[in-house]
């Protein structure tokens, strides 16, 4: 049987890992001749993973999918707690690349290594995340939960509806963003320039 909940959380995984990986290429790029354009768009693209992922899509994790696995599998409590502590230490670290990027903006390239630095390392955090939610977590709860556990799951990831998955409309209030990020970053995110 498939579960809403586990196609979308998929989905705002693989969405988010192609996001990385398109700032990933941008950084590794720099500004080039189009600086404004350069930080334009990892602004944005690090507002979005504040904004969407850190605020809808953990806490459900935390609040819903979570505890349920914990309680139906104890032998997985010890990730269940990497993976809480790294949902809170997300938002910081998110906050502080937006900090060290103003900074290279702002005060040129003697900034750039801080943030190429941070970056390196916040990406390869978050993707070994998404990679343990995926491999033990998802698979537990594949195994452990009953229709109810499912439909309360379901019931909640259903409202994300993350426009990045290539599946919703941007809600009206995120439009601009939105359509900023896809005009501007490169593939596999965006129709800017490679």
């Amino acid at each position: 049987m498939k579960h809403p909940s586990l196609t979308i959380i998929r989905d705002e995984h693989s969405s988010l890992a192609a996001m990385l990986q398109s700032m990933r290429l941008l950084v590794e790029r720099g500004p080039g001749d189009h600086p404004e354009r350069f930080f334009d768009v990892l602004r944005a693209m690090l507002f979005y993973i504040d904004e969407f992922p850190e605020r809808l899509h953990h806490p459900k994790e935390s609040e819903l999918l979570f505890p349920r696995v914990a309680r139906k599998a104890p032998a997985v409590a010890e990730t269940i707690e990497r993976l809480e502590r790294d949902h809170q230490s997300g938002e910081r670290l998110v906050r502080e690349l937006q900090h060290l990027l103003l900074a290279w903006e702002l005060l040129g390239e003697s900034r750039r290594a801080a943030f190429t630095e941070a970056f390196r390392k916040y990406v390869d955090f978050y993707l070994e995340h998404m990679r343990i939610e995926e491999q033990v977590i998802l698979p537990e709860a594949e195994q452990q939960f009953s229709d109810a556990d499912w439909a309360e799951l379901d019931a909640a990831f259903e409202q994300n509806r993350d426009p990045l998955t290539g599946k919703y409309p941007p809600d009206p209030a995120y439009e601009r963003l939105f359509t900023r990020i896809v005009m501007k970053a490169p593939a596999p995110i965006g129709l800017g320039e490679d």
